[in-house]
């Protein structure tokens, strides 16, 4: 394990650096407000629920349930309407909207997104069976040849069986067994199946819908939530980045190796300053050859953002990213975003960590650029197998040599499994012990996580231990 604590001297690289952020104020009313925020969409979310399930009592889905096919019906009907409402809730936490995330983030986003998953599904399935059910109880045939019946009889019914096996089998998909063999490009694909899943399911659900069809009131919020959710995909996923992508003149400029197996890709364009985008934050990056136009990938800014230029750093994880390390400068490029809140903005503290672990250096090294800090209020750690060939190294010990900020590289293979500081010295120490004689102050410090889940994680303990309350820890994973 190598440490270095760099106090403030004088400058002899040749790296240029932005002008650090303006002093911000620091409290955590700025954090209320957001949770006010955050608690009316979310209310919003919850009374969607609750109308759906109002009109579906008014319109007498309890009544006559003295047999078993009305039973199963209403039961089929409550699932369907519950399921659909929460479809489109999920689809929108995924779409990347801008409003949204500067609520929640993106790592947030996604999380709701996956624990809706499973119960979606469930709900899709229990109105599957329980209406297929209900109808060959009434006609008196079995299972099977009820929902032949139905697929010869009612196109609309087919489209409905199709949206089911799409949505198993995103579902499916996701779970964290399938991803872990799914390449990325694979994933990405199936997973635009989940809109064609909702697509195929709105026909049988206006012209078959009991709680729907024939009812101005309830089919008016239905439309307009479908709507809601199609136009905010439809702009902010496809046209948006397109049109402006075309005004800046997006394209590449410049691509620099920084280690074995990771490149900086330099971005130009005209007045990119409009994007508004800050350290820390990320951009969906699609390249437009022919091999590469349809995949898009998440890459973290790993320079302060100008006015004429974005930078990224991209590690080659044997995926689509391999491509990208010999990208071409002049090569076109349509982006997606700013997203994310891993910014300065969250802060609450006038002393900050930095922590990263691979090729989680870029946004933490963004971040170190521009942070509003006095010497000694910013410490660096920066976790790696091997220190002469770890990316932007040599970048974060110029900024905090420049800036006076203590910077720790972290070195080696690790102790055991379940730590993330590498082997040496203090190994009778535990993992928080250690990170507490590094930064001595680091719960009255707000922290910045970036790297692997598992690594994440790892230190998400850490600062637990160390009496490091939740909303100083701000964290920003590579995962999908």
């Amino acid at each position: 394990m190598t440490q270095t604590n760099i106090p403030t001297q004088e400058a002899t690289s040749s790296l240029t650096l932005a002008q650090p952020n303006p002093r911000v104020r620091l409290s955590v009313q700025t954090f209320k407000r957001l949770q006010t925020k955050q608690d009316v969409v979310e209310a919003i979310g919850w009374l969607s629920l609750v109308w759906v399930t109002l009109t579906f009592l008014v319109d007498g889905g309890l009544n006559n349930l003295g047999n078993q096919a009305d039973l199963l019906n209403a039961v089929g009907r409550l699932s369907a309407l519950i399921a659909t409402d929460l479809l489109l809730i999920q689809v929108l936490l995924i779409a990347r909207v801008p409003w949204l995330d500067r609520l929640y983030g993106h790592d947030r986003a996604t999380l709701t997104h996956k624990k809706l998953g499973k119960p979606v599904l469930y709900l899709v399935i229990a109105h599957f069976i329980t209406t297929i059910w209900s109808y060959s109880v009434s006609d008196a045939l079995n299972l099977w040849d009820e929902l032949v019946t139905l697929l010869n009889s009612i196109s609309d019914v087919i489209y409905a069986t199709i949206s089911l096996a799409l949505m198993i089998l995103v579902v499916v998909t996701s779970l964290n067994l399938a991803r872990k063999k799914l390449p990325y490009e694979a994933w990405y694909l199936i997973h635009l199946f989940a809109y064609g899943a909702v697509m195929l399911a709105i026909p049988h659900q206006i012209n078959l819908g009991v709680d729907i069809a024939g009812k101005p009131l309830a089919l008016a919020f239905w439309v307009s939530a479908y709507l809601f959710v199609a136009l905010n995909i439809i702009w902010f996923r496809l046209l948006s980045p397109i049109f402006f992508s075309g005004v800046h003149r997006l394209k590449v400029s410049e691509t620099v190796l920084e280690s074995s197996d990771a490149t900086s890709i330099r971005i130009s364009g005209r007045k990119l300053d409009s994007f508004g985008a800050a350290s820390g934050q990320f951009f969906i990056v699609r390249v437009i050859t022919w091999k590469q136009w349809w995949r898009a990938h998440p890459f973290s800014l790993s320079a302060a953002p100008t006015k004429d230029s974005l930078r990224f750093t991209v590690g080659n994880r044997g995926d689509d990213t391999a491509l990208l390390q010999n990208i071409k400068p002049g090569t076109r490029v349509i982006l997606e975003g700013p997203y994310g809140v891993f910014t300065e903005a969250r802060r609450t503290k006038e002393h900050v960590v930095l922590v990263a672990a691979g090729i989680g250096a870029p946004p933490i090294r963004a971040l170190a650029e521009t942070m509003a800090a006095r010497p000694g209020e910013v410490s660096i750690i920066y976790r790696v197998r091997n220190s002469n060939d770890a990316a932007l190294i040599s970048e974060l010990r110029e900024i905090a040599k420049r800036r006076g900020f203590y910077i720790h590289i972290l070195e080696g293979s690790r102790k055991h499994p379940q730590s993330w500081f590498p082997a040496g010295i203090n190994d009778q120490f535990s993992d928080h012990e250690r990170l507490s004689s590094l930064v001595p102050n680091i719960s009255d410090a707000d922290v910045y996580i970036c790297g692997p889940s598992a690594f994440t994680k790892a230190v998400e303990r850490s600062l637990a231990k160390t009496g490091t309350p939740m909303n100083q820890i701000h964290t920003e994973e590579f995962a999908w």
